[in-house]
């Protein structure tokens, strides 16, 4: 896995795991009851982005190592996701 590759994977799991948890323990002005006038009921209360931004940090960077070592291991190759066989028959 070349470094350009390795980061690339690490962005798109630290993007896919930050909209994950984003709604994780989200105070709304609506739930809360305190709403600000001009705003949605659902605008975030308490949106807590920094912490939210670490813990991301920290799952992605689980993430990332346990699938960089399946990848430069070789245990998972790009041909065990041809299920339509595109690639020609295996050698």
């Amino acid at each position: 896995m070349a470094v350009t590759s390795a980061l690339v994977l690490y962005a798109v799991l630290w993007f896919l795991t930050f909209l994950v948890v984003i709604p994780i323990r989200l105070k709304t002005q609506g739930d809360v009851g305190q709403i600000v006038p001009g705003t949605h009921a659902g605008a975030p209360h308490d949106h807590q982005l920094r912490k939210k931004a670490w813990i991301t940090t920290a799952v992605a960077a689980l993430l990332w190592a346990i699938i960089a070592y399946l990848i430069i291991s070789g245990t998972l190759t790009v041909r065990d996701i041809d299920w339509f066989e595109r690639m020609g028959p295996r050698s």
